[in-house]
């Protein structure tokens, strides 16, 4: 089947060459000159969080209190003698706001929900579904790129913080029922070593997070070709891109850490 003429719609030109050229720059000037109209995609997007934060909600709190858990064990276990135990709660606080919740909680986002996006415009992209939608005057970037960028960007904050939480609660259990510490020790620790910049920190890398992880396996999904095997292709690309890119980012954004605090 022939191509739609892209080009022939006025006020198009951008966003086709965008979605068919497959480049990022492009449909990331595409994605924010569609963010002017939230009355466009605020539905889809209500949709989009709920498959994104509601239904990872249980995996992620799991993935929270299995890594306070392990964190209070491996600080108890390499303190040196001498040292106040109130530091398991320190190593549990910081490592959960500062790393484990964010950079975890974006991995398990990373599998779930960027393997689904990469495959479902994948698919969409190799069964010519978005030449019929600019073919019918749609724009295909309001309709399918915004809506998950806005909701992958704004739902991963009260994910990561659910995270946060869930991890510190973990590590006090552990601490308690199973390395001895008292509550006013563990309590006393994570005041200790508790602050605002850690917690700003967090926030900052669950935005950055969330915006990777929606609008990467958006761009790799416009990108498929090849068919059924193609589709396969690009969920696996999108997975790898996003978690190379959270690890680039964690890197990036540490800088960030040390001028808040």
């Amino acid at each position: 089947m022939k191509a739609p003429n892209l080009l022939a719609a006025p006020g198009r030109s951008a966003r086709a060459a965008a979605l068919h050229a497959g480049r990022a720059g492009l449909l990331g000037i595409a994605t924010i000159r569609a963010l002017a109209h939230p009355r466009r995609y605020a539905l889809e997007t209500v949709q989009h969080a709920k498959f994104i934060g509601l239904d990872s909600l249980p995996l992620v709190l799991l993935m929270g209190a299995l890594s306070g858990a392990v964190m209070a064990q491996q600080t108890m276990y390499q303190l040196s003698p001498g040292l106040p135990r109130e530091i398991v709660a320190g190593g549990v606080v910081g490592g959960m706001l500062t790393e484990l919740g964010p950079v975890l909680t974006a991995v398990v986002l990373a599998g779930r929900v960027g393997a689904a996006i990469g495959a479902e415009l994948g698919t969409m992209k190799v069964t010519n579904q978005i030449d019929a939608l600019l073919t019918m005057g749609r724009d295909p970037v309001v309709e399918l790129v915004v809506p998950r960028v806005v909701a992958g960007t704004l739902i991963l904050i009260p994910l990561v913080m659910l995270a946060n939480a869930m991890g510190v609660f973990s590590g006090y259990v552990t601490s308690v029922g199973i390395l001895g510490l008292s509550t006013a020790e563990y309590v006393d620790g994570a005041k200790g070593y508790y602050h605002h910049g850690a917690l700003i920190f967090s926030l900052v890398k669950a935005v950055a997070y969330g915006f990777a992880i929606t609008f990467i396996s958006s761009h790799v999904g416009l990108r498929a070709s090849g068919g059924a095997a193609g589709v396969g292709r690009t969920a696996t690309r999108a997975v790898v891109a996003i978690i190379v890119s959270i690890m680039v980012l964690d890197t990036v954004l540490g800088p960030v850490y040390k001028t808040l605090t």
